[in-house]
């Protein structure tokens, strides 16, 4: 599976691809604070593919969307079932095994919307 068309254009057209994107313990609706390097459709796909949690994730229409820039491992998502416009998730990689995960435990809302990424954007 692919980043879907409306995450790619809109990542494309902001120019986020590869560039980080830092926000602040207070706008992280998880209130950890996040620095996350954005992912291009090849990074998505092996972090989908070849890693956890996005493995165990993508059968629940979570797709890789950046990485942890601060060493935590914890990749970020959106919901493909949530279509464009939805939330920017964090899942936390040690939450989530082979054989499944809690979503309560394991996911986290980062952001309600993911466009809200662009008031961060350096």
């Amino acid at each position: 599976m692919t980043q879907p068309f409306y995450w790619q254009s809109f990542i494309e057209s902001e120019g986020l691809v590869g560039k980080l994107t830092t926000i602040p313990e207070e706008e992280d609706l998880s209130r950890l604070g996040a620095d996350i390097c954005w992912f291009d459709d090849e990074n998505s796909r092996l972090e989908q593919e070849d890693f956890y949690p996005g493995i165990t994730v993508s059968n629940d229409g979570f797709i890789p969307v950046g990485g942890c820039n601060i060493g935590s491992g914890d990749p970020y998502f959106i919901c493909e079932k949530d279509g464009a416009d939805g939330p920017l998730y964090r899942i936390y990689h040690d939450a989530v095994r082979e054989d499944g995960y809690c979503r309560e435990d394991a996911v986290a809302i980062v952001l309600q919307n993911y466009r809200s990424i662009l008031k961060f954007k350096e």
